[in-house]
């Protein structure tokens, strides 16, 4: 199933940006007349059919629309980003395929690079939650500080997965239940510091482990994401 996104709908019409119109009309040669499926991003499915195949703005009249429901459980990823913007790009396609409701560039001690690239992620998530086939698309915040997120009031189960010697961990899929609203935390190239773990802990958030192996940031991240989804199949 091919699905695009719009962003500007209005009543029974439907208007799509230069990105999208230009890879609906130029690449996958579809005109005026044709019929395509869209999301909105906000939990919806269209059925609609091109009226207008202007390549810098296609329109499309909506004949239909279903509402898809949210799945079971909320995830918000908040994760250091890495030196290597090849990796985290990585990173954030997996966790947006995998199903992901909201992502946050943690800025830890040990963080080495504490910028981002937005309108390359942006265009990522929008990307992955197409081929994935999802209505939902995630929320990218801005970059913040560990101390700010840990302080911050967060619904739902708070985790951070960490490698510290003599910090009691228990098995991620252990700490929470199928359902819940989960915040999992993954820092960056050598861990998170032994005072953010205990202030994280001050805060109730509970320490994790992903198993024996100690992995990398990009793949911790991926790993936690999966390790919800599968809880809640």
């Amino acid at each position: 199933m091919q699905i695009f996104y719009s962003g500007n709908i209005d009543g029974n019409t439907a208007l799509f940006s230069r990105e999208e119109s230009g890879h609906c009309l130029r690449v996958l040669r579809m005109r005026k007349g044709d019929t395509l499926s869209f999301t909105d991003g906000l939990g919806n499915i269209y059925e609609g059919v091109i009226t207008d195949d202007n390549p810098l703005s296609m329109v499309a009249a909506i004949r239909s629309v279903t509402h898809t429901g949210h799945r079971r459980y909320r995830l918000h990823l908040a994760v250091s980003p890495v030196k290597n913007d090849d990796r985290f790009e990585w990173l954030i396609e997996k966790a947006v395929e995998t199903g992901i409701d909201e992502i946050t560039p943690l800025i830890c001690s040990r963080t080495e690079k504490k910028r981002i690239r937005r309108e390359r992620l942006e265009g990522l998530i929008l990307s992955a939650m197409k081929q994935s086939v999802k209505s939902y698309l995630p929320r990218l915040n801005d970059p913040v500080s560990f101390t700010e997120l840990i302080n911050a009031s967060q619904p739902g189960k708070r985790l951070i997965a960490c490698c510290e010697p003599g910090i009691e961990r228990v098995f991620i899929n252990s700490a929470f239940n199928p359902g819940e609203e989960v915040t999992i935390l993954i820092g960056p190239e050598g861990d998170f510091t032994h005072e953010e773990i205990s202030l994280a802990m001050q805060q109730d958030v509970i320490p994790v482990h992903l198993g024996p192996s100690r992995l990398r940031t990009e793949t911790a991240g991926v790993l936690a994401c999966c390790s919800v989804y599968l809880a809640n199949i």
